[in-house]
């Protein structure tokens, strides 16, 4: 299984403290629990996803293709080309009016291989590809807490949902480290919002104004929903944007994005600072 790669490839680590002290008090009527993932229920390398990041892993690249029977060539910038079908995509959509365009990475690989070595790999390696890449430059591990706090939410019945910048391997990660789907860790369908299918990254809050209607056919209010989440832009002032509740996850220096320099963040307060995920059941 491609799952079954995430393990594989990566090797535990531990978050880095960040100093911050927790700010924890019972919010009354929450409802639903919803979250992100890369910085707050996963701990990544790079604190984020990777191919929002200029990382500088051209020999990365290469060992990856040249395992895989490619032939490299000696004068291109590989990974040059990589990141400028990303930035390809971005620019299309932003014509478009996309303000915080993604890209499906899948899209990109195939390009890239057609582009550079006119190959048209089959989906099976074609994924295979992207999950390694993946590995490489950003590795991956549960945070500490991660399934313990969702088990707890779930005994709570509460709904559980994700709103994250992610790609088609993002649950099977999840699932590669924990052997369940995220069907099976409680997640449901319709409060997942993934970026690389709406084709939006974080802080677009049509991310959140998606949940926000998934959670009103529910019957539940957006105020009546905790997003937990590791950046003061892209999680924290997007979902207040949206009207939901909202807890600064501060668990690890890597990943933890204050903001403090951008005008939406600078008078901005979660209402939640959240140190360990296990904190979480105590206040809902």
């Amino acid at each position: 299984m491609l799952a079954d790669l995430f393990p594989a490839l990566n090797q535990a680590f531990s978050p880095i403290p960040t100093g911050l002290d927790p700010k924890l008090s019972k919010l009354e009527n929450i409802r639903a629990v919803i979250f992100d993932i890369y910085g707050t229920l996963v701990l990544s390398g790079t604190g984020d996803i990777s191919i929002a990041q200029s990382v500088n892993k051209e020999s990365e690249l290469r060992s990856l293709l040249t395992s895989s029977g490619y032939s490299m060539p000696e004068d291109v910038r590989l990974l040059d080309l990589f990141y400028n079908l990303i930035k390809e995509d971005h620019g299309r959509y932003k014509a478009k009016g996309a303000i915080y365009p993604e890209v499906d990475i899948l899209e990109i690989w195939e390009r890239f291989l057609k582009i550079q070595f006119d190959s048209t790999p089959d989906f099976h390696s074609l994924q295979e590809l992207a999950i390694r890449f993946e590995c490489a430059v950003n590795p991956v591990w549960p945070m500490p807490g991660f399934e313990s706090t969702l088990k707890q939410i779930q005994a709570l019945n509460y709904p559980l949902g994700i709103v994250s910048n992610a790609q088609f391997y993002t649950p099977q990660m999840l699932e590669g480290f924990t052997g369940k789907t995220i069907r099976e860790l409680g997640f449901e369908d319709d409060l997942s919002v993934w970026s690389y299918k709406e084709r939006l990254g974080k802080p677009s809050i049509e991310l959140f104004e998606k949940l926000s209607e998934a959670l009103t056919r529910r019957g539940i209010k957006p105020d009546q929903a905790l997003y937990i989440g590791n950046d003061m832009l892209n999680d924290i002032w997007t979902a207040s944007q949206a009207g939901l509740k909202t807890a600064l996850y501060a668990g690890d220096e890597r990943s933890l994005r204050l903001r403090e320099s951008d005008d939406r963040c600078r008078d901005l307060a979660p209402d939640l600072i959240i140190t360990e995920l296990e904190q979480l059941p105590e206040v809902i």
